[in-house]
C-alpha cells in the first residue's frame, strides 16, 4: 500500500509539473503572440523601369541579353541616328545664319543711328539759315524804306530805288527758301530717326530668332542623345521586345530594368491589425522560396490609403449593396543590408511571411 501511494504521488508531481510547463509555455506563446503582428499576405517588392524609346527609328545595336545584370550607365541599344545628326547640323547651320542676321541688323541700326544724327545737323544748319536769311532781310527792308523815303524828298534816284527793290526780292526769296529747306530737312530728319528706331527693333527680332534657333539646336541635340540607351540602374535587364533592324516610334517599349539592389516587402495587414504597428518596429522575414532564410528589417511608412482604394474599381459602401469585409492596408517594410548572395536568390514578388514585434 505505501509503495502503492508512492508512485501515485510521484505521478502527481509528473503531471504537475508537465501542467505547469504546458501552462508556461502557452502563457509564453499568447504573450509573445499579444506582442506580435504577423501576415502572409505580403511580397517583396523593387522598381522596375520601363524602358521606352524616346525618338523614332531603326534599331542600330542591341547590347545585351534578356535576364542580364546590367550596371548604371551601360550601353543597351543604339537607335541608327544619321537623320538626327543632319538635324544637328541643320540647326547649327540656321543659327549660325541667326546670328550673322543679327550681326547685319545691329550694323544698320548703327548706320541709321549716324545718319539720324547727321539730318539733325542738317536740320540745326538750316534752322540757323534761316536766322540770318531773316536778319539780311529784316535789315534790307530797312534800307528800303530809308533809300524810298529820300527818293520821294529827291534825295536818291530811281536806279537808287529800284537797286534797292530788287535787293529787297532777292532777301525775300532767300528768306522763303531758308522756310522751304528747314521743313524739308526736319521732315526728312523725322524720317530717318523713324527708320533708325525700326532697326533698332529689328534687333530684338533678329536676337529672338537667335534664341529660337538655339533652342532649336538643343532639342536636336537631345533627341541625338536619345538615340543611345543606357541602364538607368544597376540591376536585371528582361522583357526585351526589340530586334536589330526593326522600326520603332517615340514612346515604343524596349524593355525593362528592374532594381534589385533596393528590394523592400510590402504587407497587407488587416485594418485591425494596424493599431499597434508603428514606423521603426523590428520584423522578423520569412521566404516561402527559401525556408531557411531568415531576414531582417523595420515598419517603414504606411502607403495612406486601403488597397481597395487602388483596385481598377474600388467599393463604393454607398451604393445599397454593402457587404462589411475586413480592408487590407499595405505598410512597406524596409531590408536589413542584404548579402550579395542574397540578392541573387531574391526577385520582386516572392511571398514572405512577417512577424512585426510591436513591442
Amino acid at each position: 500500500m505505501e509503495t502503492q501511494k508512492k508512485n501515485n504521488k510521484k505521478k502527481l508531481v509528473i503531471f504537475a509539473i508537465i501542467a505547469l510547463v504546458i501552462a508556461g509555455t502557452g502563457g509564453y506563446f499568447f504573450l509573445a503572440g499579444a506582442n506580435v503582428e504577423s501576415t502572409d499576405n505580403a511580397q517583396i517588392d523593387a522598381d522596375i523601369v520601363p524602358i521606352r524609346s524616346s525618338v523614332s527609328g531603326y534599331v542600330k545595336e542591341i547590347y545585351f541579353q534578356d535576364n542580364q545584370e546590367v550596371k548604371k550607365g551601360d550601353l543597351l541599344i543604339t537607335i541608327d541616328d544619321k537623320e538626327l545628326r543632319a538635324k544637328v547640323a541643320q540647326s547649327q547651320a540656321a543659327l549660325e545664319n541667326a546670328k550673322a542676321n543679327l550681326l547685319a541688323v545691329k550694323d544698320n541700326a548703327s548706320a541709321g543711328n549716324l545718319n539720324a544724327d547727321a539730318a539733325v545737323l542738317s536740320s540745326v544748319t538750316t534752322e540757323q539759315n534761316i536766322s540770318v536769311s531773316k536778319a539780311r532781310l529784316n535789315k534790307v527792308k530797312e534800307d528800303f524804306r530809308r533809300i524810298k523815303n529820300m527818293f520821294n524828298d529827291k534825295a536818291a534816284t530811281q536806279a537808287e530805288l529800284d537797286a534797292i527793290k530788287a535787293e529787297l526780292d532777292v532777301a525775300e526769296a532767300q528768306y522763303n527758301a531758308a522756310m522751304s529747306q528747314y521743313k524739308a530737312s526736319s521732315a526728312q530728319s523725322e524720317g530717318v530717326r523713324s527708320q533708325a528706331d525700326g532697326q533698332k527693333a529689328m534687333i530684338a527680332i533678329a536676337e529672338a530668332l537667335v534664341r529660337q534657333r538655339e533652342a532649336e539646336l538643343v532639342l536636336a541635340e537631345t533627341q541625338l542623345e536619345y538615340a543611345t540607351i543606357e541602364a538607368p540602374c544597376d540591376g536585371i535587364v528582361s522583357k526585351r521586345s526589340v530586334e536589330i533592324g526593326q522600326f520603332i516610334t517615340a514612346g515604343s517599349p524596349l524593355c525593362s530594368t528592374i532594381d534589385n539592389l533596393h528590394l523592400w516587402v510590402t504587407a497587407n495587414f488587416k485594418e485591425t491589425q494596424i493599431s499597434k504597428l508603428r514606423p521603426g518596429q523590428s520584423v522578423d522575414i520569412e521566404i516561402d522560396a527559401y525556408p531557411d532564410m531568415k531576414l531582417h528589417g523595420k515598419v517603414g511608412s504606411f502607403i495612406g490609403a486601403t488597397g481597395a482604394k487602388f483596385s481598377l474599381l474600388p467599393p463604393d459602401n454607398a451604393t445599397g449593396n454593402f457587404v462589411k469585409i475586413v480592408q487590407r492596408v499595405p505598410v512597406r517594410i524596409s531590408i536589413d543590408k542584404l548579402s550579395k548572395k542574397e540578392i541573387q536568390l531574391l526577385y520582386p514578388g516572392l511571398s514572405v511571411f512577417v512577424s512585426v514585434k510591436t513591442k
